[in-house]
């Protein structure tokens, strides 16, 4: 074992070690997260909630967007894909990148240096080769998270501006960056309820019982600080 390793062990052992057994407020818990930073990286916090739903009924499925009041913390590169006029209006609404066919060709061929893809629906055609491509890294363009849509401008500054989509994995959890480390603790803090908040508004009428089971703050290496899932669903 390296010394590197060694270090890196013993440092978050001692992290987990600051948290005690109990809920924390939302609040605390990010201010806690920020004190038990241990790397030199600036770490992606990031919030997971583990809900009461079988996403393997259609009728339980939970999917959704949000777009962060403070931000990820990194800037967006946006791919569009459209022809005629809405090219332009991409162009000029600061998206990175805009093709057509092109486009679509090339991300078939392996180029995927980007972090979003916005599509017209007249492109749908088209863009549905990727889906074998862009689907497994959850970029696919879709009406429900308003990435297939002709107001181009305005995907384009939502994804600029933080705009995160969750989706229910099999096991009922849903996994979510709220940020970076190096953010403000009431910044990661107003972050995470705003992903709480989507997350119940998008509950499913088929979901019976508790919906929000735990939620967790956590950032890359640092340890997991157990929410007060009813405190934040009550200030919702």
């Amino acid at each position: 074992m390296s010394v590197a390793v060694a270090r890196s062990g013993k440092k978050i052992r001692q992290a987990r070690a600051q948290v005690e057994r109990r809920v924390y407020p939302i609040d605390e818990a990010a201010v806690l997260l920020k004190k038990l930073h241990f790397t030199k990286f600036d770490e992606t916090v990031e919030l997971t909630l583990n809900l009461g739903v079988d996403p393997k009924h259609a009728d339980q499925m939970v999917r959704g967007t949000v777009v962060l009041p403070h931000g990820l913390g990194r800037s967006v590169r946006v791919a569009v894909i459209a022809g005629g006029e809405k090219v332009k209006e991409a162009e000029a609404a600061g998206a990175d990148f805009v093709g057509g066919e092109d486009l679509v060709q090339k991300i078939q061929q392996g180029w995927m240096d980007f972090d979003a893809v916005i599509a017209t629906p007249d492109m749908m055609k088209s863009v549905g080769k990727l889906g074998r491509v862009l689907g497994p890294r959850g970029l696919m363009p879709n009406p429900k998270t308003g990435t297939v849509t002709f107001d181009v401008a305005k995907a384009i500054q939502e994804s600029k501006a933080g705009k995160v989509e969750f989706r229910v994995e099999k096991a009922g959890i849903i996994h979510t960056p709220v940020g970076k480390i190096s953010f403000d603790a009431p910044k990661l803090a107003e972050n995470a309820r705003a992903v709480v908040a989507a997350v119940v508004r998008a509950k499913p009428p088929a979901a019976k019982g508790r919906y929000v089971k735990k939620i967790t703050l956590t950032s890359t290496m640092g340890p997991g600080i157990l929410i007060d899932a009813a405190s934040v669903e009550a200030a919702i």
